[in-house]
């Protein structure tokens, strides 16, 4: 039976990545795709999140959301383009008023108590949120992927940060202190898995609706990261948690006592892992070790299917 999925994100084109093999992946129900503010505005993650299912057009649509009006100071639009998904301005099918994506996500995991694994692709405001609307929420979901955050590795939003934890720091701390227990991939495993141009270019399935449309927006993405950080190819980090709901096993994690640094010139946004004896309970797993090569299989078969 496939596993029942909610997607919290701010597409991007890595989130767009993550989303449509997810869609495509038969081991997997998306039952909600939540939009997020993060690498672009609330507005226009709202309308990203639209334009995905009616593109993509999966078998089964996922309920879809408004994503919460919230205004950060940085967006990603640099990495993604100005409207998140290579600056192409694809037209969007307006929809009638939508609830906001707190308000979905409870009405979800209430209707599938335990059943819900939450990937949140973004900023962990919507948790933080869903939160005051529902303590119950830890008790509710099966699991809770999230990723952000960066240990060993440089940051990308400063010397110690990563963007989606530095948008939002309360409400990650928030998270981590409501007992939520998340699996935390952060960038030292999720740096790993990029592939090359000629991979992104050349995606399985010619004819796939699917494959034609990431090869549509992934071009800026490549420019853009050559650019940006002098690397070939195009990582695709939000799609490492999809991998690991769908793939048990891909992901090696350690159970460890996390804070999230909220104040500090120079350190918002910093995951403090403190491995201290006595340092208070573990409220988190962290992955440290990834199966690059049977996550590569895992995307080149489910892209071979997709509608």
């Amino acid at each position: 039976m496939p596993r029942k999925v909610i997607l919290i994100g701010d597409p991007g084109i890595d989130t767009a990545f993550a989303i449509a093999v997810a869609l495509s992946d038969p081991g997997l129900e998306v039952i909600g795709l939540l939009p997020c503010a993060g690498n672009v505005s609330a507005q226009r993650a709202t309308a990203n999140v639209q334009l995905l299912v009616d593109r993509l057009d999966p078998p089964k649509w996922p309920r879809t959301a408004s994503a919460l009006p919230i205004e950060y100071e940085q967006d990603g639009t640099a990495l993604h383009g100005p409207d998140g998904l290579g600056g192409l301005n694809l037209p969007i099918m307006e929809r009638h008023q939508q609830l906001p994506a707190d308000k979905v996500l409870v009405e979800l995991l209430q209707a599938y108590p335990r059943e819900v694994s939450i990937l949140c692709l973004g900023p962990a405001t919507t948790l933080a949120t869903t939160l005051t609307r529902a303590p119950e929420l830890a008790g509710l979901a099966n699991q809770i992927v999230m990723i952000g955050g960066t240990w060993k590795e440089p940051g990308n939003a400063g010397p110690v940060t990563e963007f989606h934890f530095a948008l939002d720091p309360e409400s990650m701390r928030s998270c981590l202190q409501a007992g939520l227990h998340p699996l935390i991939l952060p960038l030292d495993v999720t740096r790993r898995l990029i592939l090359s141009p000629t991979e992104l270019l050349e995606l399985p399935n010619s004819g796939s609706r699917t494959c034609q449309f990431l090869r549509q927006i992934v071009p800026y993405g490549i420019r853009a990261s050559s650019h940006l950080y002098g690397i070939e190819g195009f990582h695709l980090k939000d799609l490492l948690a999809v991998a690991a709901v769908s793939l048990p096993g891909s992901v090696t994690a350690i159970e460890a006592r996390v804070d999230i640094e909220t104040r500090g010139e120079l350190t918002r946004g910093m995951m403090v892992v403190d491995r201290r004896r006595g340092a208070g309970p573990v409220n988190a797993r962290i992955g440290v070790d990834v199966a690059i090569g049977e996550i590569r299989q895992y995307i080149e078969r489910v892209l071979s299917i997709a509608p």
